[in-house]
Protein backbone atom coordinates (compact mmCIF):
# COMPACT_ATOMS: atom_id res chain seq x y z
CA UNK A 1 0.00 0.00 0.00
CA UNK A 2 1.25 3.52 -0.80
CA UNK A 3 2.51 5.83 1.88
CA UNK A 4 0.49 8.24 0.69
CA UNK A 5 -2.75 6.71 1.50
CA UNK A 6 -3.33 5.96 5.29
CA UNK A 7 -5.06 2.43 6.22
CA UNK A 8 -8.53 2.26 5.96
CA UNK A 9 -8.75 5.70 3.86
CA UNK A 10 -10.04 5.85 0.51
CA UNK A 11 -7.58 5.72 -2.29
CA UNK A 12 -7.98 9.35 -4.26
CA UNK A 13 -9.95 9.22 -7.31
CA UNK A 14 -7.90 9.34 -10.48
CA UNK A 15 -7.73 11.83 -12.40
CA UNK A 16 -9.25 11.45 -16.34
CA UNK A 17 -6.05 10.47 -18.69
CA UNK A 18 -4.94 13.52 -20.33
CA UNK A 19 -5.56 12.35 -23.61
CA UNK A 20 -9.59 11.85 -23.44
CA UNK A 21 -9.15 15.50 -21.35
CA UNK A 22 -7.74 16.97 -24.55
CA UNK A 23 -9.86 15.21 -27.08
CA UNK A 24 -12.92 16.81 -25.20
CA UNK A 25 -11.37 20.35 -24.96
CA UNK A 26 -10.38 19.93 -28.88
CA UNK A 27 -13.88 18.65 -29.72
CA UNK A 28 -15.85 21.71 -28.00
CA UNK A 29 -13.24 24.32 -29.74
CA UNK A 30 -13.55 23.26 -32.63
CA UNK A 31 -17.54 22.97 -32.84
CA UNK A 32 -17.58 26.76 -31.62
CA UNK A 33 -17.86 29.38 -33.68
CA UNK A 34 -15.11 31.94 -34.37
CA UNK A 35 -15.11 35.33 -32.29
CA UNK A 36 -13.90 38.26 -32.52
CA UNK A 37 -12.41 38.20 -36.37
CA UNK A 38 -8.60 39.18 -36.99
CA UNK A 39 -7.48 37.25 -39.67
CA UNK A 40 -3.63 37.80 -40.64
CA UNK A 41 -3.69 37.88 -44.45
CA UNK A 42 -4.36 41.22 -46.03
CA UNK A 43 -7.05 41.59 -48.80
CA UNK A 44 -4.49 41.19 -52.05
CA UNK A 45 -3.76 38.05 -50.50
CA UNK A 46 -7.04 36.68 -49.57
CA UNK A 47 -8.05 38.03 -53.04
CA UNK A 48 -5.40 35.72 -54.47
CA UNK A 49 -6.30 33.14 -52.63
CA UNK A 50 -10.05 33.50 -53.20
CA UNK A 51 -8.75 33.31 -57.32
CA UNK A 52 -6.85 30.12 -57.04
CA UNK A 53 -9.57 28.90 -55.20
CA UNK A 54 -12.04 29.81 -58.35
CA UNK A 55 -9.70 28.60 -61.01
CA UNK A 56 -9.35 25.34 -59.63
CA UNK A 57 -13.56 24.99 -58.83
CA UNK A 58 -14.15 25.92 -62.19
CA UNK A 59 -11.72 22.98 -63.32
CA UNK A 60 -13.60 20.84 -60.75
CA UNK A 61 -17.05 21.92 -62.23
CA UNK A 62 -16.76 23.00 -65.94
CA UNK A 63 -20.29 24.44 -66.05
CA UNK A 64 -19.87 26.03 -62.51
CA UNK A 65 -20.62 29.86 -63.96
CA UNK A 66 -23.86 28.42 -66.01
CA UNK A 67 -25.39 26.95 -62.69
CA UNK A 68 -24.13 30.49 -60.86
CA UNK A 69 -26.42 32.14 -63.85
CA UNK A 70 -29.42 30.42 -63.39
CA UNK A 71 -29.58 30.21 -59.62
CA UNK A 72 -28.91 33.71 -59.70
CA UNK A 73 -31.64 34.60 -62.33
CA UNK A 74 -34.31 32.31 -60.62
CA UNK A 75 -34.04 33.81 -57.27
CA UNK A 76 -34.78 37.49 -59.18
CA UNK A 77 -37.37 36.32 -61.14
CA UNK A 78 -39.32 34.16 -58.80
CA UNK A 79 -38.79 36.20 -55.51
CA UNK A 80 -38.32 39.73 -57.36
CA UNK A 81 -36.03 42.13 -57.23
CA UNK A 82 -35.81 42.67 -53.65
CA UNK A 83 -35.03 39.27 -51.71
CA UNK A 84 -32.90 38.07 -48.59
CA UNK A 85 -31.26 34.75 -49.25
CA UNK A 86 -29.28 32.44 -47.22
CA UNK A 87 -26.02 30.57 -48.58
CA UNK A 88 -25.51 26.99 -47.63
CA UNK A 89 -21.86 26.10 -46.95
CA UNK A 90 -21.26 29.46 -49.26
CA UNK A 91 -17.51 28.35 -48.94
CA UNK A 92 -15.42 31.60 -50.08
CA UNK A 93 -18.74 33.50 -51.11
CA UNK A 94 -18.26 32.70 -54.98
CA UNK A 95 -22.19 32.00 -55.11
CA UNK A 96 -23.15 35.07 -53.01
CA UNK A 97 -21.20 37.45 -55.03
CA UNK A 98 -22.29 36.40 -58.12
CA UNK A 99 -26.20 36.92 -57.11
CA UNK A 100 -25.51 40.05 -55.63
CA UNK A 101 -23.72 41.27 -58.71
CA UNK A 102 -26.73 39.94 -61.03
CA UNK A 103 -29.80 41.42 -58.02
CA UNK A 104 -28.72 44.32 -57.30
CA UNK A 105 -31.58 45.22 -54.49
CA UNK A 106 -30.68 41.34 -53.25
CA UNK A 107 -29.00 40.98 -49.59
CA UNK A 108 -27.11 37.42 -48.76
CA UNK A 109 -26.15 35.42 -45.40
CA UNK A 110 -23.27 33.44 -46.16
CA UNK A 111 -22.81 30.62 -43.72
CA UNK A 112 -19.93 28.03 -43.87
CA UNK A 113 -17.91 26.39 -41.02
CA UNK A 114 -14.85 25.77 -42.37
CA UNK A 115 -12.51 28.67 -41.10
CA UNK A 116 -9.94 28.84 -44.12
CA UNK A 117 -12.76 29.62 -46.40
CA UNK A 118 -14.67 31.89 -44.22
CA UNK A 119 -11.66 34.07 -43.55
CA UNK A 120 -10.95 34.40 -47.28
CA UNK A 121 -14.25 35.30 -48.13
CA UNK A 122 -14.60 37.56 -45.53
CA UNK A 123 -11.70 39.10 -45.93
CA UNK A 124 -11.38 39.91 -49.39
CA UNK A 125 -15.02 40.66 -49.73
CA UNK A 126 -16.24 42.29 -46.52
CA UNK A 127 -19.56 42.77 -46.55
CA UNK A 128 -20.27 44.46 -50.02
CA UNK A 129 -21.61 47.92 -49.33
CA UNK A 130 -24.02 46.19 -46.00
CA UNK A 131 -25.59 43.40 -48.44
CA UNK A 132 -23.76 40.62 -47.22
CA UNK A 133 -23.42 39.19 -43.93
CA UNK A 134 -21.18 36.66 -42.78
CA UNK A 135 -22.44 33.28 -40.39
CA UNK A 136 -20.27 30.27 -38.68
CA UNK A 137 -21.89 27.41 -38.14
CA UNK A 138 -21.52 23.61 -38.81
CA UNK A 139 -24.74 22.26 -40.96
CA UNK A 140 -24.58 18.69 -38.83
CA UNK A 141 -24.94 20.25 -35.97
CA UNK A 142 -28.85 20.62 -34.88
CA UNK A 143 -28.42 24.31 -33.55
CA UNK A 144 -27.15 25.77 -36.65
CA UNK A 145 -29.89 27.95 -37.85
CA UNK A 146 -29.16 30.36 -34.21
CA UNK A 147 -25.86 31.43 -35.48
CA UNK A 148 -27.90 32.53 -38.21
CA UNK A 149 -29.65 36.41 -38.29
CA UNK A 150 -32.94 36.62 -36.80
CA UNK A 151 -36.14 36.69 -38.94
CA UNK A 152 -37.63 34.94 -42.18
CA UNK A 153 -35.77 34.65 -45.35
CA UNK A 154 -37.18 34.71 -49.07
CA UNK A 155 -35.04 32.07 -50.48
CA UNK A 156 -31.66 29.80 -50.10
CA UNK A 157 -29.17 28.19 -51.97
CA UNK A 158 -25.93 25.46 -51.81
CA UNK A 159 -23.44 24.97 -54.62
CA UNK A 160 -21.98 21.39 -54.37
CA UNK A 161 -22.15 21.27 -50.76
CA UNK A 162 -24.70 19.27 -49.64
CA UNK A 163 -23.10 16.33 -49.99
CA UNK A 164 -21.26 16.54 -46.99
CA UNK A 165 -24.40 15.67 -45.52
CA UNK A 166 -25.41 12.14 -44.63
CA UNK A 167 -29.59 11.90 -45.12
CA UNK A 168 -30.64 12.13 -41.33
CA UNK A 169 -28.36 15.35 -41.66
CA UNK A 170 -29.73 16.61 -44.47
CA UNK A 171 -33.78 15.51 -43.41
CA UNK A 172 -32.72 17.73 -40.48
CA UNK A 173 -30.95 20.58 -42.38
CA UNK A 174 -34.23 20.72 -45.23
CA UNK A 175 -36.83 20.92 -42.22
CA UNK A 176 -34.97 23.81 -40.62
CA UNK A 177 -34.64 25.60 -44.30
CA UNK A 178 -38.12 24.94 -44.80
CA UNK A 179 -38.85 26.69 -41.38
CA UNK A 180 -37.24 29.63 -42.02
CA UNK A 181 -38.28 30.05 -45.27
CA UNK A 182 -41.78 32.30 -45.54
CA UNK A 183 -44.12 30.93 -47.59
CA UNK A 184 -43.73 30.89 -51.16
CA UNK A 185 -39.79 30.95 -50.71
CA UNK A 186 -37.46 29.63 -52.89
CA UNK A 187 -34.67 27.25 -52.43
CA UNK A 188 -32.28 26.18 -55.07
CA UNK A 189 -29.18 23.11 -54.42
CA UNK A 190 -27.15 22.62 -57.21
CA UNK A 191 -25.03 19.74 -56.79
CA UNK A 192 -24.50 15.95 -58.18
CA UNK A 193 -27.25 14.15 -57.45
CA UNK A 194 -26.94 10.51 -58.35
CA UNK A 195 -29.38 8.52 -60.37
CA UNK A 196 -32.00 5.93 -59.35
CA UNK A 197 -29.38 2.93 -58.64
CA UNK A 198 -31.23 0.77 -60.53
CA UNK A 199 -30.68 2.60 -63.34
CA UNK A 200 -27.47 0.89 -63.64
CA UNK A 201 -26.58 1.45 -67.35
CA UNK A 202 -27.23 5.40 -67.28
CA UNK A 203 -24.76 5.54 -64.33
CA UNK A 204 -21.90 3.47 -66.43
CA UNK A 205 -22.87 5.65 -69.60
CA UNK A 206 -22.42 8.78 -67.39
CA UNK A 207 -18.88 7.67 -65.86
CA UNK A 208 -17.65 6.93 -69.01
CA UNK A 209 -18.57 10.42 -70.08
CA UNK A 210 -17.15 12.32 -67.40
CA UNK A 211 -13.47 9.87 -67.61
CA UNK A 212 -13.80 10.51 -71.60
CA UNK A 213 -13.88 14.40 -70.98
CA UNK A 214 -11.32 14.56 -68.04
CA UNK A 215 -8.41 15.81 -69.30
CA UNK A 216 -5.19 13.69 -69.46
CA UNK A 217 -2.27 14.39 -66.49
CA UNK A 218 -0.28 15.62 -68.92
CA UNK A 219 -2.62 18.25 -70.37
CA UNK A 220 -4.01 19.71 -67.10
CA UNK A 221 -3.23 22.94 -66.17
CA UNK A 222 -3.39 24.42 -62.96
CA UNK A 223 -4.12 23.48 -59.23
CA UNK A 224 -7.09 20.15 -58.22
CA UNK A 225 -8.48 20.74 -55.30
CA UNK A 226 -5.76 18.48 -53.22
CA UNK A 227 -2.98 20.59 -54.27
CA UNK A 228 -4.84 24.14 -53.17
CA UNK A 229 -5.87 22.27 -50.23
CA UNK A 230 -2.00 21.52 -50.01
CA UNK A 231 -0.77 24.98 -50.79
CA UNK A 232 -3.45 27.19 -48.34
CA UNK A 233 -3.12 24.62 -45.48
CA UNK A 234 1.00 25.52 -45.46
CA UNK A 235 0.57 29.08 -45.81
CA UNK A 236 1.84 30.94 -42.48
CA UNK A 237 -0.50 34.08 -43.16
CA UNK A 238 -3.29 31.44 -42.73
CA UNK A 239 -1.59 29.56 -39.86
CA UNK A 240 -4.41 29.91 -37.12
CA UNK A 241 -7.16 29.37 -39.68
CA UNK A 242 -5.34 25.82 -40.75
CA UNK A 243 -4.68 24.75 -37.06
CA UNK A 244 -8.42 25.40 -36.41
CA UNK A 245 -9.47 23.31 -39.96
CA UNK A 246 -7.59 20.66 -38.62
CA UNK A 247 -9.29 20.03 -35.64
CA UNK A 248 -13.15 20.25 -37.15
CA UNK A 249 -12.38 18.59 -40.17
CA UNK A 250 -9.50 15.37 -39.03
CA UNK A 251 -10.25 13.34 -41.66
CA UNK A 252 -9.84 13.90 -45.58
CA UNK A 253 -12.88 14.23 -47.76
CA UNK A 254 -14.21 11.01 -48.14
CA UNK A 255 -17.85 10.08 -50.22
CA UNK A 256 -20.07 10.74 -47.41
CA UNK A 257 -23.06 8.17 -48.26
CA UNK A 258 -25.92 10.81 -49.10
CA UNK A 259 -29.09 10.39 -50.30
CA UNK A 260 -29.65 10.58 -54.87
CA UNK A 261 -32.25 12.59 -56.28
CA UNK A 262 -35.00 10.66 -55.51
CA UNK A 263 -33.83 11.21 -52.21
CA UNK A 264 -33.63 14.55 -52.33
CA UNK A 265 -36.92 14.76 -53.49
CA UNK A 266 -38.28 13.00 -51.12
CA UNK A 267 -37.06 14.82 -48.32
CA UNK A 268 -37.80 17.91 -49.07
CA UNK A 269 -41.46 17.53 -49.97
CA UNK A 270 -41.20 15.50 -46.04
CA UNK A 271 -39.73 18.84 -45.21
CA UNK A 272 -42.94 21.21 -45.88
CA UNK A 273 -41.95 21.97 -49.99
CA UNK A 274 -44.97 22.21 -51.75
CA UNK A 275 -43.30 22.27 -55.26
CA UNK A 276 -40.12 20.50 -56.24
CA UNK A 277 -38.40 19.77 -59.86
CA UNK A 278 -35.04 19.62 -61.92
CA UNK A 279 -34.74 23.32 -63.18
CA UNK A 280 -31.37 22.38 -64.84
CA UNK A 281 -29.48 19.52 -65.68
CA UNK A 282 -26.24 18.02 -67.27
CA UNK A 283 -26.45 14.13 -66.67
CA UNK A 284 -26.75 13.91 -62.53
CA UNK A 285 -25.09 17.69 -62.28
CA UNK A 286 -28.75 19.30 -61.53
CA UNK A 287 -30.16 21.99 -59.90
CA UNK A 288 -32.93 21.03 -57.75
CA UNK A 289 -35.60 23.81 -56.96
CA UNK A 290 -38.24 23.39 -54.46
CA UNK A 291 -41.21 26.54 -53.03
CA UNK A 292 -42.12 26.54 -49.54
Amino acid sequence: MSRLVRKGSKRPRRARPAPVRQRYLYERLARAPVTGFRPRLSPVTARAWRARWDRQQDRLVPDRSRRFDRIASMLGGVLGPRFRALDLGCGTGSLSEHILAANLRARMVALDFDPVLLALGRTALGDLGGRLTWAEADLRERDWASRLPPGRYDGAVSSTALHWLTEAELSRTYAIVARRLRPGGLFLNSDHLAYDPRSVRLTRWDRRQRHRLRPAPSARSGETWAEWWRAALSDPRLADEAALHRLRFPRAHVRTPTPDLAGHVRLLRRAGFREVEVVWADGPARILAAVR
